[in-house]
């Protein structure tokens, strides 16, 4: 029997080229919509596959369910064949199929074959030495080699070019998902050759030179147009840069069985969260919710504004906010609808600890309190949030100095016996996790994993497609959102946001998974309206109410077209 294959599987939007592939087609999947057992609906999560586990998936598949080895790879290859022939008139057309030596290269085989037997006209160019295939690859290079299909091994970037330049779509089946060291030598060159030809790029599991677990570009990689990947997205597949050089991105479960495909030991799924609860027709500001942001401080008038407004403008109904004193009458003028609190001050014009008790009453009954917006970096005011981080007994978001200040004891937050969420930016991230920045970026999903269990909490670790860890381990990645949304108070609209979900009758961590999915919704509905050059978070606040309907009215996806890719199964 032949070793597991190094390989991966993919993820995107939802219709290519017009044409709907949610029913029918090669390994046809059903579209996975939601998350919770409490509409009623059947419900799971889409799982993404880190590489280990994919080829634990594929050596699972060979040895226990007897799917051979060479059915997996003319599975996947037929896959990108269909997904290509929906694109493009196979008569006439000529392609150029880059192959590596791995079984990535097989999979290019097995579309060439399929690509020749369609009427194509297919260069295949072999960039690593025949003798290195084995198994199911070695088998379909023979196949190629005996239908006289033109096989030549690419030596110098030139001739790659002058292939590319001959050809009208180019496929890219040069390495796996399993890329461990950056791409030097002729690989180096056959990529930068490709991606300056200016031809359509179709990439086979991943683009050549993005690694599979981090979406890191490992020295040079490929720019794809589409790309189909097999069994299940990788993590790379879905992380910028990766994400983006994917082009519209496809998964094909390649006769996986569901039980493999849903397995518990999956951790990472796609962030596809539940509906909300119906409002209530008989209901007032008590039904959906009461929230308490503790927040603001001199020269900080715009973070509490923006965490208590966003809170009403998603839904929610009662939004109190305890702010310095001063400070009071001039949000009053911007926001009318909040409930404002004014604290008594420390000398630099931040919440003073003599406010604790009563900040203690204020917090019961609530929803949710949040603790950090514009909070300030006063001694006195961080030894307010440590304190109430440890005393509060409702439900509570931490953000900014919120989490500037717990970080000096992180045991008040593991020993909290109420839900609590964080949600840090990278720098923010380092600090919880005493590392680097770079390091944290280097692998964001093991650091959002590894905090939210060291401190029994659920972290959202905000950033190019936001990820949300959970105290078990699992770990959600967020599709929704935009560049535009990279300015001041993005943050501050995330966590009323997170809270008005809560209010609206979600549980904790529903709510903390359909917040991030309806903040990025309303960042792309902005996007959508302006651009991403110039938005703000208050274009992102503007457009909560319409991305809260549009989501309850399941049209998220419709509307959104390239702000918001979700996945397209085929």
């Amino acid at each position: 029997m032949h070793p597991p294959r190094d390989r991966g599987r993919s993820v995107g939007g939802e219709r290519f080229d017009g044409q709907d592939f949610k029913d029918g087609g090669l390994g046809a999947l059903p579209v996975v919509s939601g998350r919770g057992p409490e509409d009623g609906r059947e419900s799971k999560d889409m799982k993404i596959a880190r590489v280990s586990q994919m080829r634990d998936m594929d050596r699972m598949a060979i040895e226990r369910y007897g799917i051979r080895e060479e059915l997996l790879m003319e599975n996947a290859g037929e896959a990108v064949y269909f997904a290509l022939s929906r694109r493009y008139a196979m008569s006439g057309r000529r392609f150029a199929v880059f192959c590596g030596g791995g079984n990535n290269g097989g999979d290019g085989f097995v579309v060439a074959r399929k690509l020749h037997a369609a009427g194509a006209a297919v260069d295949v160019c072999l960039l690593a030495d025949p003798e290195r295939f084995s198994g199911a690859a070695q088998l379909n290079r023979e196949i190629v080699m005996a239908l006289g299909l033109p096989v030549r091994r690419i030596v110098d970037a030139g001739e790659a070019a002058r292939v590319a330049q001959g050809a009208d779509v180019l496929i890219d089946a040069i390495f796996g998902t399993g890329l461990a060291r950056e791409v030097s030598g002729i690989y180096r060159e056959v990529i930068e050759a490709v991606n300056r030809s200016g031809k359509p790029v179709v990439s086979v599991d991943i683009p050549s030179g993005v690694q599979g677990d981090t979406g890191r570009v490992m020295g040079a990689a490929v720019k794809a147009d589409l790309t189909v990947t097999f069994g299940l997205p990788k993590i790379g597949n879905l992380l910028y840069p990766g994400y983006d050089l994917c082009g519209e991105l496809f998964v094909t479960h390649i006769s996986f069985p569901p039980e493999l495909q849903d397995a518990s030991w999956l951790d990472v799924a796609v962030n596809l969260p539940v509906v909300l609860p119906p409002r209530d027709p008989d209901g007032h500001k008590g039904s959906f919710g009461q929230a308490l942001f503790i927040c603001g401080a001199a020269s900080y008038y715009g973070a509490p504004f923006l965490a208590a407004y966003a809170f009403l403008r998603a839904g929610g109904g009662y939004s109190r906010l305890a702010v310095p004193a001063a400070m009071a009458p001039f949000i009053a003028v911007e926001g009318r609808e909040i409930v404002l609190v004014p604290m008594a001050e420390t000398d630099t014009g931040s919440i003073s600890e003599e406010n604790a008790d009563e900040l203690l009453r204020l917090s019961e009954g609530m929803e949710m309190v949040v603790m950090g917006p514009g909070l300030s970096l006063d001694q006195e005011t961080q030894r307010l949030v440590l304190d109430l981080a440890a005393r509060i007994e409702r439900p509570l978001l931490l953000d900014g100095d919120g989490i500037t200040a717990v970080c000096r004891d992180l045991d008040c937050i593991r020993q909290r016996k109420a839900p609590t969420v964080l949600t840090p930016h990278p720098g923010e991230m380092a600090r919880i996790a005493g590392v680097a920045t770079a390091e944290i970026q280097a692998d964001r999903v093991a650091a959002v994993q590894k905090a939210a269990r060291d401190l029994r909490a659920h972290v959202v670790l905000k950033g190019a497609h936001s990820l949300i860890g959970c105290p078990d381990g699992r770990v959600y990645v967020n599709l929704s959102g935009n560049s535009g949304m990279g300015s001041a108070g993005s943050g501050d609209v995330l966590t009323g946001v997170i809270a008005a979900m809560l209010g609206l009758g979600l549980g904790f961590e529903e709510a903390v998974l359909k917040g991030v999915f309806i903040h990025g919704l309303a960042g792309d509905l902005a996007a959508q309206a302006m651009g991403e050059d110039g938005m703000t978070a208050r274009d992102v606040l503007g457009h909560l109410p319409q991305a809260v309907r549009l989501d309850r009215e399941g049209r998220a996806e419709d509307v959104l077209g390239r702000f918001y890719r979700g996945p397209i199964i085929i």
